[in-house]
């Protein structure tokens, strides 16, 4: 499958991590998704309920950063693929969850776990 929906840059405030402070305080995550999916039904139509409608999937995957805590983001990340694969016409999602502020003890850019899942046959 070629056909591919990104949505980059997702921002969101969770409370996730190992620490306390971090529970306590939370921090901003940013999420990329990728949806692998065939977009010619779409394409054909013109029509949005033709193809997974990027703004409705944004809803979903801040609702699950900003819901309950998790103490890694391999976890966070794996509920926020499993998102973009509830909707039937995915055939595969990849899913990178950046932790910016880390609680790494050195200058570093960025913290990121990435997934990538399949459709189960």
């Amino acid at each position: 499958m070629t056909d591919r929906i990104e949505l980059t840059g997702l921002r969101a405030y969770g409370w996730h991590g190992v620490y306390d402070f971090e529970r306590e305080q939370g921090q901003e995550f940013v999420v990329d998704a990728v949806l692998e999916l065939d977009l010619a039904p779409a394409a054909g139509s013109d029509e949005v309920t033709d193809t997974v409608h990027y703004g409705e999937l944004a809803d979903r995957l801040v609702a699950v950063v900003t819901g309950e805590p998790v103490n890694l983001i391999e976890t966070l990340a794996d509920r926020l693929v499993e998102v973009c694969l509830a909707d039937r016409r995915v055939h595969a999602a990849t899913v990178t969850v950046h932790k910016p502020e880390a609680p790494v003890p050195h200058t570093f850019a960025d913290v990121a776990v990435t997934m990538r899942r399949t459709r189960n046959p």
